[in-house]
């Protein structure tokens, strides 16, 4: 196969630098406009945490696999050697995800989850590009009635929906593929600040974490 000369810039290394410069300016517009967001959002993750309780994560599409790449960086690892974190993706359970969605409808596949494992001072990480996803809205009415804290990730057209959450970012950008990215970022970045914040190397917790039945 004739290589072609670095200096040449075809069609796709054209369209791929474009698009390159579009993800680089949606994160630009994150650091400016997302960090307090970024901030509150581990904040409350760190406070729930302590106390002995569980993140949950849920979002359809691209947006399930980030709920389920975010909680694996709490429940796993981000950076530290540490013990593990309460950190549960509510996309993970297929066997649930299908008898719900078959039983009570598609809406209900994170709300009917949430009612029997959510509990007070717990935090939903609700994403959606769109904002109108019927059952991450159904899963915030939950968590909502629970007296979870709710984190959500959307875009531009999810005005409304951020409205409904206690700690909202979103997005500049209105393509989806760019509004994801920013939310991966955002959630990394999540991530690191709750384990520094909670960890120390070698993994000592910062304070102890209350016992779950302290909980109840």
């Amino acid at each position: 196969m004739k290589r072609v000369p670095r200096s040449s810039q075809g069609p796709l290394e054209r369209q791929a630098a474009a698009s390159l410069r579009a993800a680089s300016s949606t994160i630009a517009r994150l650091e400016r406009s997302g960090a307090r967001a970024i901030a509150a959002a581990a904040e409350a993750m760190i406070a729930c945490l302590e106390n002995g309780g569980t993140v949950f994560f849920c979002g359809n599409g691209g947006s399930a696999a980030d709920a389920e790449h975010l909680a694996c960086e709490l429940s796993g690892r981000y950076l530290l050697d540490r013990p593990g974190l309460a950190a549960v993706a509510l996309t993970a359970n297929t066997s649930a995800l299908t008898a719900i969605g078959n039983d009570f409808g598609f809406e209900h596949v994170f709300a009917r989850a949430l009612e029997g494992l959510g509990a007070p001072g717990d935090v939903l990480v609700a994403m959606t590009t769109s904002g109108r996803s019927r059952n991450v809205r159904r899963a915030v009415e939950t968590a909502r009635g629970l007296g979870m804290v709710i984190v959500g990730l959307t875009g531009p057209a999810g005005a409304e929906f951020a409205a409904r959450c206690d700690v909202a970012l979103v997005s500049g950008h209105t393509s989806t593929p760019r509004i994801q990215e920013a939310h991966i970022v955002a959630g990394h970045i999540a991530c690191e600040l709750v384990e520094r914040a909670m960890f120390r190397e070698g993994g000592a917790r910062r304070r102890p974490r209350r016992s779950a039945r302290a909980r109840s």
